[in-house]
């Protein structure tokens, strides 16, 4: 337990400590509206703020409150997945990790002002669509939360293989015995 509990505090503490830096820089060297690019133009960095969910989807007046109550309810669901997670299921224990901080960093803003989330990086033209200003919490959460299907997903394939393989043994053991119970 200590182990998992050490690499999953090591990521969480990680995330959100770049979540929270970068989130500081953008802040102090960033106006809202006007972008810049970094890294010879490949990264556009414009400082928003998100009162809504995920894309920007906006939200009522009390929807900051629901978010709220919705990322503590989120947190419990991880810290239960935390305690079931195998210690050797880092895979598990890296989305756990990246979800967690990145809801957290998230929580941070919404506590701290009524302003929203600080978002930093993008807009980002595709050519058929203009992705969204994000943070590194947001790409914690998805990246997290991508991870974290994988890992459910492949224990269902592991636990539906293993039952098919005792529904199978079970097959042969009564065809080895007649299957039927003798006098």
């Amino acid at each position: 337990m200590k182990r998992k509990l050490s690499f999953v505090g090591a990521v969480f503490g990680s995330i959100l400590v770049a979540d929270i830096v970068t989130k500081q820089w953008a802040l102090a060297n960033l106006l809202p509206g006007y972008s810049r690019e970094a890294f010879g133009g490949l990264v556009p960095l414009t400082l928003a703020f998100n009162k809504g969910i995920a894309f920007g989807i906006g939200l009522p007046s009390a929807g900051r409150w629901i978010i709220v109550a919705a990322s503590f309810f989120v947190l419990a669901v991880l810290l239960k997945l935390l305690l079931r997670a195998e210690e050797r299921d880092a895979f598990r224990l890296l989305a756990i990790a990246a979800v967690s901080a990145g809801a957290v960093g998230n929580l941070i803003d919404r506590l701290r002002w009524d302003r929203g989330v600080v978002d930093f990086l993008g807009p980002y033209d595709l050519g058929f669509m203009t992705w969204p200003i994000f943070n590194v919490a947001d790409m914690a959460i998805t990246t997290g939360a991508v991870l974290l299907g994988i890992s459910l997903w492949m224990e269902d394939a592991r636990v539906a293989a293993a039952q098919r393989a005792a529904a199978a043994g079970a097959v042969e053991s009564a065809a080895a015995g007649g299957g039927v119970d003798g006098d």
